[in-house]
């Protein structure tokens, strides 16, 4: 917390920190239409995941299935009518686009290397207890939802949180710093009357030994 009033004492507004764009924009409500789009969007496919019992990787089957089928019905039907064939568009990866690919994930995968090595040598113990953090906290909402409804309700919670807060700032941050100064004073008075015991405590009993 800082003097400014503003958590973390930062000078930039939410906008500015979710990059001031179009994404900004959608998650703030800024671009009415295209948030709300989404959330209805999103909420339709939950639905279908929940009520059909299709998984992710079944349902993106069935579509690419019935894509494939009708393209290739299409296809036949056009030759045999003397017809135009379907309109597709040239599916061709470039040598360019491939090596900018590997490249971002060669990158990605030497980082994620990098770091695992870091953490098996025992060269890095905060770095260490961040990623096992992450880890339980994954393991322990995963044990309490499915993947589909964790990313709906990771999508509403992007598209409503910074929208409350922006539009609440001023009274957020001041209870915020409120529950920070009184958490600081709690430990100082924690300290004093338990560490402090228990280090007066440790201190008679060596000059005793």
């Amino acid at each position: 917390m800082g003097s400014s009033g503003r958590l973390f004492n930062r000078q930039t507004t939410v906008h500015e920190i979710l990059g001031g764009g179009l994404v900004a924009d959608v998650i703030l409500w800024r671009q009415k239409n295209v948030t709300g789009g989404i959330l209805l969007a999103a909420l339709a496919s939950w639905v279908v995941f929940e009520r059909s019992g299709y998984t992710l990787l079944s349902l993106f089957s069935s579509v690419v299935l019935l894509l494939v089928a009708i393209l290739f019905l299409w296809a036949k039907s056009a030759a045999i009518l003397n017809r135009p064939a379907p309109p597709l568009p040239e599916l061709h990866l470039s040598e360019e686009m491939a090596n900018e690919v590997a490249s971002f994930i060669r990158t990605h995968v030497n980082d994620f290397l990098s770091v695992s090595q870091d953490i098996a040598l025992g060269k890095d113990t905060r770095l260490f207890f961040k990623v096992a953090g992450y880890l339980l906290l994954i393991s322990i909402v995963g044990g309490l939802t499915d993947f589909v409804s964790l990313c709906y309700t990771s999508l509403v919670i992007t598209l409503t949180i910074p929208a409350l807060y922006e539009r609440h700032e001023d009274f957020i941050d001041k209870y915020v710093k409120m529950g920070y100064e009184k958490s600081q004073q709690l430990y100082v008075n924690f300290d004093v009357e338990c560490i402090g015991r228990i280090r007066k405590w440790i201190l008679e009993k060596q000059k005793l030994s």
